[in-house]
């Protein structure tokens, strides 16, 4: 069975987006979205710098345009969600939750841009408050690491699998991470986002994007949709856009989405643009689960082999 998924903030780096478009038809694709967001996709993927890409507000639609124009490539290059039509299962990590969406014919791909370019406005006002940020801890045993950093005030705000939790807080909270590290982490890693995501500092963000998620129809999904909050498959759109909605303010459980992909039957997984990160996690995670992480066009012919491959088992 083939999952396919989708990678979160902080995955982004400089002129990602750059060879993707020029696939046939992509520079057009993504003028539409970004006429359709108010946002010049193409400008941020391409020419902008780390810092311009690190904006919440920036990141967010842009990693999930890549992620949607990448997986219309596997297949006609017309629709995410045709392209995903060939998965058994699709997840997204954080805000890849909002590409997943698309993929799973929840959202059409211009109404999850919509959605999340709210979702990135208003998480970056509620960034602005206070002066928090992530990093991930590499190593360690959760049942150690995460009491830790309960005492010094932060939250396990991703919880990734294989050995991967990541620490969201105030800015002097993660400095006192870095001096005082939980037991069997080896290193703390200042992760490329400008908050405290999926924590109680990210409460003012939710409001706003509920009543964005009020003007959406949702659809069913089409695809098994597994979700950050539980690793449960969800069945019901109406269902998918509400946890889309409280996931900002709450923890990201990637290792439980692994646990079903891995009960459900995973033989292969692929990770849409920019991907990376989670098939990185995957391989310690889901041994013998085959992997390919799309981050140029390149890519693409080892994603469509895994397809044919594995699609129908």
């Amino acid at each position: 069975m083939l999952v396919l998924v989708a990678p979160g903030q902080g995955a982004q780096t400089p002129g990602f987006l750059t060879p993707w478009l020029e696939l046939p038809g992509a520079s057009d694709r993504i003028a539409a979205w970004s006429d359709a967001i108010g946002l010049d996709l193409a400008h941020y993927g391409t020419k902008a710098d780390a810092d311009e890409i690190r904006d919440t507000a920036v990141a967010q639609p842009l990693l999930v345009a890549a992620g949607l124009l990448s997986a219309a490539a596997l297949g006609t290059g017309t629709s995410a969600a045709d392209a995903a039509g060939t998965s058994g299962v699709v997840a997204g990590h954080s805000v890849g939750e909002f590409t997943a969406a698309a993929f799973a014919g929840v959202l059409d791909d211009t109404a999850a841009l919509r959605l999340v370019r709210t979702r990135g406005l208003a998480m970056a006002e509620a960034a602005a408050i206070t002066a928090t940020g992530m990093s991930a801890l590499l190593g360690g045993d959760p049942e150690v690491t995460v009491p830790h950093l309960e005492k010094l005030g932060l939250t396990a705000a991703n919880v990734n699998g294989a050995g991967q939790i990541v620490a969201a807080g105030t800015l002097e909270q993660l400095a006192a991470l870095e001096a005082d590290k939980p037991e069997g982490v080896r290193r703390v890693v200042a992760l490329k986002v400008a908050g405290a995501f999926h924590t109680h500092h990210m409460a003012p963000a939710v409001a706003k994007l509920e009543a964005a998620a009020q003007e959406l129809s949702p659809a069913a999904p089409v695809t098994r949709y597994v979700s950050n909050k539980d690793g449960q498959v969800v069945t019901d759109g109406a269902e998918v856009v509400a946890r889309l909605v409280g996931q900002v303010a709450n923890p990201v459980r990637w290792d439980l989405c692994m646990e079903t992909f891995q009960e459900l039957g995973a033989t292969a997984l692929i990770e849409v643009c920019p991907g990376g990160t989670l098939t990185g996690i995957a391989k310690r995670a889901l041994p013998g689960v085959a992997t390919v992480a799309l981050k140029t066009p390149d890519d693409l012919d080892a994603a469509r082999t895994l397809i044919a491959e594995h699609a129908a088992v």
